[in-house]
């Protein structure tokens, strides 16, 4: 699919050396020669000539088969160089991958540029406190409450080792929030669910919290509910930072509210939905990365869909590289109307944010026409909040679909310690719902 979008001078040159490398001297890209129209077609039309990566293909060409030439990986990580870092999910497919840290810090910083305040506050030197699952990052302890020195490297403090904030004692929080005042971080990266958690108890009980100069939400999709509950607590800009373990950071929103393409650092190719299903300008997103030595991921599906900005070109002024109006949420949060159409985890959390004294939320597709949705709420009047979410729901995904309303007092992460804000129970192939022009199946 053909955009009109300005890159950096060297991009180009970048994205041909890595691609020529990579079909002839990377095992795991070296069948794909044959999807290759020549170096006689432009860059662009060879990219969208081949295949995506996906886990599976690094599961089964890992480690070697994803290294370039001169490079040992036994040898990498007997030096330290490098270091081996998982990714777990149970709706999700386990990998191993390569990590090299320095190439990542480096992806980090690019990153910050896109932003304003990022760039203003961020030193690499800067003071940062992390709310997440430490499944994810930072130190897990379930038994045994961690002392903040035992939570803290470097520049970083690590604020919860709980893995089912669902299970957060007051005390737990009340420490959360006392650390902020005692560190003051410059900036405050968190899963946008935990930090919403948080937010409910201390907004209840009327606490004070350290206002950091920045809130940069990872991990997960950030929903209208999430922004809301946060914004009760803290008065600071807020941005969104997506990007994977496996291709470092990709997109930055900046103080406008549109993501860009952290340009230097990756490629990115886009393949448009069928019209019917949200195309042209929603569609997933395959990225290539730059610079790192040791891993080469090219057209790497990370399994998310985007919608690219119509106007292409931003207020902020930053106008190289893709522009996103948003990130339209993970494949696996898709769930699918009565008639078949894909519903994305943007439409669905935009719908159901006009709900009132919500807390949390889960929306199953149990099959083609049964939908569980499952609330966390102090209401009183439940019968008319399960009505409200039923005339919600049944105005998405069709008049003949049966909804139930489940309530719970509360709602636990998933085994990858990320929440599942929507998923269906049984499988849906984004590639049956993709432009067939602009992808290309690989051959079995």
């Amino acid at each position: 699919m053909q955009h009109s979008w300005d890159f950096p001078p060297d991009y180009y040159s970048w994205c041909t050396d890595i691609l020529e490398t990579s079909l002839s001297q990377v095992t795991a890209y070296k069948s794909w020669k044959a999807y290759d129209p020549g170096k006689s077609h432009a860059i662009d039309e060879r990219y969208e000539a081949l295949p995506a990566l996906d886990k599976t293909d690094i599961r089964n060409y890992f480690p070697d088969g994803l290294v370039p030439p001169g490079r040992d990986v036994k040898r990498g990580l007997e030096s330290g160089e490098i270091g081996l870092t998982h990714t777990s999910g149970s709706s999700d497919i386990s990998v191993t991958n390569i990590w090299y840290q320095e190439w990542w810090d480096a992806s980090e910083r690019a990153s910050w540029k896109l932003n304003s305040y990022a760039s203003k506050i961020t030193t690499g030197t800067h003071p940062e406190a992390v709310l997440a699952n430490p499944l994810n990052v930072g130190f897990a302890s379930d038994d045994i409450d961690l002392p903040m020195e035992k939570r803290c490297l470097s520049r970083f403090l690590f604020l919860n080792e709980k893995t089912d904030p669902a299970k957060w004692s007051p005390e737990h929080m009340d420490r959360m929030i006392e650390e902020l005042e005692i560190f003051k971080p410059a900036v405050l990266e968190a899963n946008p669910s935990f930090l919403a958690k948080l937010c409910c108890y201390t907004a209840e009980r009327r606490k004070k919290v350290f206002q950091p100069g920045l809130i940069v939400f990872t991990y997960e999709y950030p929903t209208q509910l999430h922004y809301r509950q946060i914004r009760r607590v803290f008065n600071v800009p807020m941005t969104s930072s997506y990007g994977s373990t496996e291709t470092g950071y990709v997109f930055m929103q900046c103080e406008e509210g549109k993501f860009h393409q952290n340009s230097e650092y990756c490629r990115v190719d886009f393949q448009p939905l069928k019209s019917e299903h949200g195309g042209p300008n929603v569609g997933r997103i395959l990225v290539t990365t730059f610079n790192n030595p040791w891993y080469y991921i090219v057209r790497f599906d990370v399994r998310d869909l985007v919608c690219i900005d119509q106007e292409g070109e931003c207020a902020c002024g930053r106008n190289s590289g893709f522009i996103l109006s948003a990130i339209e949420g993970r494949t696996t949060s898709l769930t699918l109307t009565c008639n078949d159409s894909l519903v994305t985890l943007r439409k669905l959390d935009d719908a159901l944010s006009f709900l009132s004294s919500v807390e949390e939320y889960r929306l199953e597709q149990i099959s083609v026409k049964k939908y569980d949705l499952y609330l966390v709420s102090q209401r009183q009047d439940k019968n008319r909040l399960a009505e409200e979410a039923t005339e919600i729901l049944k105005e998405i995904y069709g008049k003949e679909a049966e909804v139930s309303v489940i309530y719970e007092d509360a709602l636990s992460p998933e085994d990858s310690g990320k929440y599942s804000i929507a998923k269906a129970h049984f499988p849906i192939n984004i590639e049956n719902y993709l432009d067939e022009r602009y992808f290309v199946r690989r051959n079995c």
